[in-house]
């Protein structure tokens, strides 16, 4: 392993998680408008449930097609604990990462028997039973119908009712969960990740326990999930089974894609581009004769996946660090030698 990379690398993370810090402070003086500020606290959202699916699928190399189900957890626990038990909705977030992990470790156990597209089949199936409870227990979610009343989230005794102040919340967690990411990635587990990404018999040759690493990976990633979840639940004071369908696994997969699931920034990234691209749809497609219901961005959104899968399977985070990598010192170094050597 090359150790100057690897710091560079985390070093390289840390920088950026500070720049970021930064610019999410000035970000909502320089641009007051509340639409603008409500489409990233959404961002933000989507980049926490990103970060924590770049360490399971770009980490440990394990796909997953039902976190859609980690997040409508997370908010359902909010909701209830909160709106419906009258308990602080930090208590309510607690509950919902619990319930994510102990899911996430009764869920994983069988699945991480089973190898790539069986996977996938699994952790779809987890994503529809999950949705079907919500649905069908509605002394309980509501069904349907939805769940009303849930409180704004509060610390402290400070109430985020504004969306400025919610702004702050979101991309401060969002800061703390690509730093703990980060962190992570360049640890022992994260190495060890990497190698079961790379061949899980080679990773088990060495001493790895495939097992239990990638449930490691799985409760981490269920974990951001769900924060996510109570946070939007409380941000938006509304929820619905429909929201949590398996249809926002693949959305959440999309944006993973786009960004590219080996990079760090690349969750971030690809709910930025994902958000940015449904905005110009609303514009466009009337333009052009359709209608914006759900089914064009379904088929939009499905041609992208499949294009990026062909031609830039690292994503465009990946591509940005490879072409970043043509350009370091070893690089020239050894484009040099070769020059010369011609």
């Amino acid at each position: 392993m090359d150790i100057k990379k690897f710091t560079r690398s985390y070093r390289f993370n840390l920088y950026g998680i500070t720049v970021l810090l930064f610019a999410v402070i000035i970000f909502p003086f320089l641009v007051p408008s509340n639409y603008i500020i409500s489409t990233f606290i959404l961002i933000g959202l989507y980049g926490i449930v990103c970060t924590g699916l770049v360490v399971l699928m770009g980490h440990a190399g394990q796909i997953s097609l039902g976190h859609a189900a980690f997040y409508g957890i997370g908010a359902y626990s909010s909701a209830i604990v909160s709106g419906k038990f009258d308990f602080p909705p930090l208590a309510g977030v607690l509950t919902g990462i619990l319930i994510a992990c102990i899911v996430a470790l009764l869920i994983g156990i069988p699945s991480f028997k089973l190898k790539e597209h069986y996977l996938a089949l699994a952790t779809l199936g987890f994503g529809v039973i999950v949705f079907t409870f919500l649905k069908e227990w509605t002394s309980l979610t509501g069904g349907l119908n939805g769940f009303f009343g849930i409180p704004p989230f509060e610390v402290a005794g400070f109430s985020f009712t504004t969306d400025r102040s919610f702004y702050f919340l979101v991309w401060a967690v969002l800061a703390f969960g690509l730093w703990f990411a980060n962190n992570l990635i360049h640890s022992r587990t994260g190495r060890a990740l990497k190698s079961i990404h790379g061949s899980e018999s080679a990773a088990e040759s060495i001493g790895i326990n495939l097992m239990t690493s990638k449930l490691k990976a799985l409760i981490i990633s269920a974990v951001f999930a769900s924060v996510a979840g109570s946070l939007y639940a409380h941000y938006i004071s509304f929820i619905n089974p429909q929201l949590f369908e398996v249809m926002t696994s693949i959305v959440f997969l999309i944006m993973v894609v786009i960004g590219g699931s080996s990079s760090l920034w690349g969750g971030l990234a690809g709910a930025i581009i994902y958000v940015w691209l449904v905005e110009l749809l609303k514009d466009w497609v009337p333009l052009l004769g359709f209608s914006t219901g759900g089914e064009f961005e379904i088929v939009f959104f499905g041609v992208l996946l499949v294009v990026l899968l062909i031609f830039k399977p690292e994503g465009l985070m990946g591509s940005w660090k490879e072409r970043k990598s043509l350009f370091s010192p070893q690089k020239k170094k050894v484009q040099d030698k070769k020059g010369a050597a011609l």
